[in-house]
């Protein structure tokens, strides 16, 4: 019952948190160059649970722009799960199903078994709670 809450939530969650989602991260990676050169280099990825990941051992400037990066993140998630009656967790889950979805050949995500995968032309491995 649980798990099936949790993907009528999810998929509540879904259609707001697109809007958001790409705005903000193509935004970003219009401001600094550094975030989608780490993007295109596969340095950084996108979990599954909403923000952003460093790819092996990473820089201290690369870990400094995820750390940045998902600050922000937290903020607007928490700002927009309150406004949905959504918990943090159960929205920045839904924005990880999205962003993975949003990836591009060659950028890095997290598959649902915790790896990192390189996105090809096909469609990206998602959790099966996604919408």
């Amino acid at each position: 019952m649980a798990r099936l809450n949790m993907k009528k939530t999810v998929f509540a969650l879904s259609a707001a948190a697109m809007a958001v989602t790409g705005l903000a991260g193509t935004a970003y990676a219009q401001r600094d160059p550094a975030y989608a050169a780490a993007r295109a280099s596969g340095a950084v990825g996108e979990k599954m649970d909403g923000f952003l990941g460093v790819v092996g051992s990473g820089s201290a400037a690369t870990q400094a722009i995820v750390k940045d990066i998902n600050i922000k993140r937290r903020a607007n998630y928490a700002q927009r799960a309150s406004s949905q009656n959504a918990t943090l967790e159960e929205y920045a889950f839904t924005q990880g199903c999205i962003l993975i979805a949003r990836t591009t050949a060659g950028e890095k995500y997290q598959a649902p078994d915790g790896t990192w995968q390189t996105r090809t032309s096909a469609a990206p491995q998602r959790d099966s709670r996604c919408p």
